[in-house]
């Protein structure tokens, strides 16, 4: 089955400006790493209007806040772990 988890991370120029912009790349080598890119669905989105909350990433219907590039494997790894995805 392929694309079972919606990833997606804000590009709105807030999150971008504050860290998405190399996190995208950190997600991309987590997934390929993990041998999840056949699996998860992940693409940018514009402003969700969660600006102070930011950088923003979702995935499915989870709401992840101040994602940066020193937290995101620790983000991505916690939410896999629970998925028993991995």
């Amino acid at each position: 089955m392929s694309n079972e988890i919606d990833m997606t991370i804000c590009l709105g120029s807030s999150c971008f400006s504050r860290g998405n912009r190399y996190t995208m790349d950190l997600i991309k080598s987590y997934l390929k790493e993990h041998n999840l890119q056949d699996r998860v669905f992940f693409h940018g989105d514009l402003c969700d209007n969660l600006c102070e909350q930011g950088p923003i990433l979702k995935i499915n219907r989870e709401i992840f806040r101040n994602v940066t590039s020193d937290n995101v494997y620790d983000v991505l790894s916690e939410f896999f772990s629970r998925e028993d995805i991995e």
